[in-house]
């Protein structure tokens, strides 16, 4: 049986860290389990790292041993000639590595939290041909088809 796929970017990442409960944090222990599997790009690792050594910096070591146990496996970063030739999937350029490392991986979900750059854009899975969502909906999905499963 193949396991569903589902990309977090780092707000999705985040909050399944920071969160002792909620859909992030569901979709963390999921993987633990070996029930799904989380994948993320070094740009969503470099972005998750960034912000809680600003944040909460003795909470680092702790954040990269839940992302072990998760079994969150780390993508390289698409080349910049990838991302360069889709920028037109989103309005914020900064973002497009990050739509181009989930398509090129073939997911089934890319999870964020972001609202103003991906959820509040419906074109964003149109034009990436991704299934986009909260960490909720990528959680009921997943339970969606974990159920059709014999």
């Amino acid at each position: 049986m193949t396991k569903p796929i589902i990309f977090l970017d780092s707000s999705a990442l985040i909050a399944g860290i920071v969160s002792a409960q909620g859909a992030a944090r569901v979709l963390l222990l999921l993987a633990e389990d070996e029930k799904i599997v989380l994948l993320v790009s070094e740009q969503v690792i470099a972005e998750v790292e960034r912000n809680i050594a600003r944040k909460m910096p003795r909470a680092l070591p702790l954040v990269r041993e839940m992302i072990l146990h998760a079994n969150v496996q780390i993508l390289r970063d698409p080349r910049p000639g990838e991302v360069q030739s889709r920028m037109d999937w989103i309005r914020h350029a900064a973002d497009v590595p990050i739509l181009v490392a989930a398509a090129a991986a073939n997911v089934d979900f890319l999870a964020t939290l972001n609202k103003h750059h991906f959820l509040d854009d419906p074109g964003v899975a149109q034009r990436s041909g991704l299934r986009v969502g909260t960490p909720g909906n990528a959680l009921a999905w997943v339970r969606d088809w974990l159920a059709k499963q014999p």
